[in-house]
């Protein structure tokens, strides 16, 4: 019976399996076809480093461009390791925060590209956000506002407790701790020390002077890459070493920089910074498409620094929505074949960048990035060609459905970002109940989330919800990291004021907290790791094809096989 069975499904099969390179990919029907790789093509390998600032993005977009038979690998060990790579014809682009550095400050080598041989691209957009651990009475604090000469006392080590009169002005709704500050830096050549360093050196100018004579550096201590450190901070190599370092047991009072995704993805929550208009941000898409209107872009085709940005009018902007330190990350392309690069090669980086410049921008709001405005598209597109070995192509760009720009390229983000909420003015005395970053979802259910994801522990935060209905925690997990169970449910209650519709006063019973999340120790993964849940669509498109025709026919092979032996039986 067994091998009736067998040779029924072989049969059936052999007659509705269709040749592999005719079926479109499930995800081709689902975000269009305005700049999807042409399935026909042979991809050559690649491999990229750099930036972990944009390390979350770059990575979600390699996983989804394997359904077109793209192998894309990247190293995020810092924006500083990823040009040296690119400079020793070791990877085939490097993606980085800042430009090359020829006359760098911070003691490192100068970085000397071939003229002709690099071009710049923006990738995404994003924010620098200030990721923290900090806790009163056993409850997570998830609203945190510093003003930024406050964000600078911290990491010159002027500000040393979280009850400074410093930090007590910008948050009078808290009774905050007499515990020590402790500023979690970068370890290695990073891009985000260095934009954070470069806001330092013009916005708090005469504060970061004396801080870099006290390291050593005298004067010569501008845009570096290198955080100079001093007793008391705590260095952590990328953006993961960074969050992972924060969200852990013993980060208890720490304080780092990192891209907003990071948070988003621990469930922790970043510092609301006070911008020009006086009020307090953090770096969600719209507020970094708002600030990011300020930013100056060379336009200079003939320039070297083609495309790369001047933030200074970023750092003073006006508008109440802007995160003053929002910025762009670039893909440094070879214009060469150099290296380990090859056209083949440049192929499959024409593919990608294609992919990465139209849909993926689709995503970056959800990754927490911003995704780049049209001007910037354009110009990336424009770039792409210059790549040798690449496919031209012809992308109609208002059908790239960017989250940013409306068809007619107007920065629709921008315009319909909506404005802060009167408790985060400087001035006011009550801190807005809904939590910041990753800690959002911990104040909206009336549950509490357990950010530590310590095992047993019971989470803690904010009620907005009514008595009862709150979510239980769930541990903090990440990439490289362990995700942390979900926990019981929690109560709350709060009041509203009829007026405003704020909150003005809640109680919240957290629920027990997720299991243990290992989100500062990465697991070694292969290039091709990861399951996403595009391919989760198309094997659940393959199955439902399979018991569609495959069940009728292996019936039908079976019951034709009993009724053979039922005649073969008469006629005897």
């Amino acid at each position: 019976m067994l091998r009736r069975i067998r040779s029924a499904l072989r049969s059936a099969a052999a007659a509705v399996l269709v040749p592999a390179a005719t079926l479109v990919p499930a995800t081709a029907l689902l975000l269009g076809a305005a700049a999807a790789p042409a399935a026909a093509t042979s991809y050559t390998p690649i491999s990229g480093a750099g930036s972990s600032w944009a390390f979350n993005a770059v990575d979600q977009w390699r996983r989804d461009v394997k359904q077109y038979g793209m192998q894309v690998s990247y190293n995020p060990q810092g924006s500083s390791y990823g040009r040296q790579q690119f400079l020793a014809g070791t990877t085939d682009f490097a993606v980085s925060d800042i430009p090359f550095q020829t006359h760098p400050t911070d003691g490192s080598a100068p970085e000397r590209p071939v003229a002709g041989s690099y071009a710049y691209m923006p990738i995404v957009a994003g924010g620098t956000a200030f990721m923290y651990h900090l806790s009163i009475n056993g409850r997570q604090v998830t609203d945190l506002r510093l003003g930024q000469d406050t964000l600078a006392k911290i990491f010159t080590a002027s500000v040393r407790y979280w009850d400074d009169p410093a930090i007590k002005a910008d948050n009078p709704g808290l009774q905050l701790p007499h515990r020590t500050v402790v500023p979690v830096v970068r370890s290695d050549g990073s891009g985000s020390s260095a934009q954070f360093t470069l806001w330092l050196s013009k916005r708090e100018s005469g504060l970061w002077k004396a801080y870099c004579a006290k390291v050593g550096r005298g004067n010569a201590c501008g845009e570096t890459s290198y955080y100079p450190t001093v007793t008391g901070m705590i260095a952590q190599s990328g953006d993961l070493g960074v969050a992972g370092y924060v969200s852990q047991g013993y980060g208890e009072g720490s304080i780092g920089y990192v891209n907003y995704s990071y948070a988003l993805n621990a469930h922790y929550p970043v510092a609301k910074l006070l911008n020009r208009a006086g009020y307090y941000t953090e770096p969600t898409a719209p507020n970094v498409a708002v600030s990011l209107l300020k930013a100056e872009i060379n336009t200079n085709k003939s320039s070297a620094d083609y495309l790369t940005q001047n933030l200074d009018a970023v750092y003073t902007d006006s508008d109440p929505r802007s995160y003053v330190l929002s910025s762009y990350a670039y893909m440094i392309l070879p214009l060469k074949v150099q290296g380990t690069f090859t056209q083949a090669k440049g192929t499959t980086l024409g593919a990608y960048s294609y992919y990465f410049m139209c849909q993926g921008q689709q995503q970056a709001p959800q990754l927490g990035y911003s995704p780049l405005p049209i001007n910037l598209v354009q110009a990336g597109f424009d770039q792409i060609r210059r790549i040798p070995g690449v496919v031209p192509k012809n992308i109609n760009i208002k059908g790239c459905h960017n989250p940013t720009f409306s068809t007619d390229g107007s920065n629709k983000l921008a315009t319909t970002a909506p404005m802060p909420a009167a408790c985060d003015k400087k001035g006011a005395t009550r801190q807005c109940a809904t939590g910041s970053g990753g800690a959002k979802s911990s104040s909206a259910g009336g549950g509490s989330t357990g950010a530590t994801g310590t095992s047993g522990g019971t989470g803690t935060g904010t009620g907005t919800g009514t008595a009862g209905s709150g979510a239980g925690g769930t541990g903090a997990g990440s990439k490289g990291g362990t995700t942390g169970g979900t926990g019981s449910a929690g109560t709350a209650a709060t009041t509203v004021d009829p007026d405003t519709g704020q909150v003005v006063a809640s109680t919240a019973t957290g629920g027990t907290g997720g299991a243990t999340a290992l989100l500062g120790s990465p697991v070694a993964v292969a290039a091709d790791d990861g399951w996403s849940g595009r391919q989760t669509l198309m094997v659940l498109a393959a199955l439902t094809l399979l018991v569609v025709v495959l069940v009728p026919a292996v019936t039908a092979h079976l019951l034709s096989g009993r009724g053979g032996r039922a005649k073969g039986g008469e006629q005897k």
